[in-house]
């Protein structure tokens, strides 16, 4: 694909929460990133005329369509943002069609879905990116950035949790993260997936890839109410994992999720411990990270919002903190530059491939009873 001066076309579909987040980021990128690619709020895609047209409306689109399949045609940039069954088929075909694509997460319902995904991307220049946003975290980013130098040491252990309570009421109503011909998984994937992609971002380059695993599964309420009264429906995915990991160089790593955690509404957890150090991290206080290195007896609370921090150099003066929110700004941002620039983006399809093969083998496990070994 050949990329004009004009504002790059994009596409998108699906318009309710992840549509609205990376709506919002479009939006923002020419206020607080005057060097981001020129875009155009193009084509929105959904199936319900009159939802849509709303929608559109509100979010910014000058165009609407209820066939991915047209809409890939009349874009330079094609969001999926679609449930997890709607990932694999729109995906694939943009990019046979060199388009570049940002798929959100996981990135497929199963592993076949995600190795077909992979390689539609490495058969073509176009950009294929998985949606993981906390990689965009200011936070995050200065952590990498100690692991990487080595201020931790060897890596020995890893631990990574993402909590929630959403589903805690077992009458909330059934949705299509419920259903496993949907999802894929529970909060395996729909949680368990970003753990498992930040820990690699975070110690992938020291500790090498996550060998063996050992994983559980629970579904705790079997069914739910549909949401018209009309009776109840299946839940046949999990409300909540949990998981040891092994890795290359031989450091540990525990992993859990639960979308029935009460008083947790969206706690999303890291550490990192090494041989001269520690870091640590909470979705809940993400302008901080809690840092031990070297001989300090303790954790320095350090507050990542100074103006030679990641990312905040483009927003408010030093000390001003951001928001959830501004991890999608920075994402977008990151991978329109490629795009238009022509370059790799990571997290990549293959990235993301292997985070599926992470949580293809967490089920094997909890199938199984064993532990399972990843091939390499």
């Amino acid at each position: 694909m050949t990329v004009s001066d004009d504002p790059l076309r994009v596409g998108v579909l699906g318009y309710r929460f992840m549509g609205e987040a990376h709506s919002n980021a479009l939006a923002r990128l020419p206020m607080f990133f005057p060097d981001a690619p020129a875009v155009e709020r193009h084509t929105l895609v959904g199936r319900d005329e009159e939802a849509l047209a709303a929608a559109a409306d509100r979010l910014g689109f000058a165009r609407t369509a209820t066939d991915w399949e047209a809409a890939i045609d009349d874009v330079d940039v094609f969001y999926n943002l679609g449930p997890n069954h709607l990932h694999a088929e729109p995906s694939i075909a943009a990019l046979e069609s060199d388009t570049p694509v940002l798929c959100e997460k996981p990135l497929a319902r199963t592993l076949d879905e995600a190795e077909g995904m992979r390689d539609a991307a490495a058969d073509t220049d176009a950009v294929a990116a998985c949606a993981f946003n906390y990689r965009f975290v200011p936070a995050i980013r200065y952590a990498k950035r100690l692991i990487d130098d080595g201020e931790l040491g060897d890596i020995r252990q890893v631990r990574g949790r993402y909590l929630q309570d959403w589903l805690a009421d077992p009458d909330e109503p059934w949705s299509w993260r419920n259903d496993e011909e949907l999802a894929g998984s529970g909060a395996l994937g729909d949680l368990g997936a970003h753990t498992v992609d930040l820990a690699r971002f975070l110690v992938g380059d020291r500790a090498g890839e996550v060998t063996r695993v050992s994983g559980q599964l629970r579904t705790f309420t079997d069914e739910r109410p549909l949401d018209d009264d009309d009776g109840t429906r299946a839940v046949t995915v999990d409300d909540a994992y949990s998981a040891q990991v092994a890795y290359e160089n031989g450091a540990t790593g525990t992993f859990e999720a639960s979308r029935v955690t009460e008083g947790h509404k969206n706690d999303h957890s890291i550490a990192v411990h090494g041989t001269d150090g520690s870091v640590t991290f909470s979705l809940e206080r993400l302008n901080e990270l809690e840092v031990l290195t070297g001989d300090d007896r303790g954790y320095e609370t350090v507050l990542v919002t100074d103006q030679d921090d990641p990312y905040v150099d483009h927003w408010w003066p030093p000390g001003h903190v951001l928001g959830w929110e501004h991890t999608f700004v920075h994402e977008n941002y990151e991978f329109l530059s490629a795009v238009a620039e022509g370059r790799e983006f990571s997290p990549s399809f293959a990235d993301a491939y292997e985070v599926q093969r992470v949580l293809d083998a967490v089920e094997r496990s909890d199938e199984r009873g064993e532990w399972v070994t990843l091939d390499r």
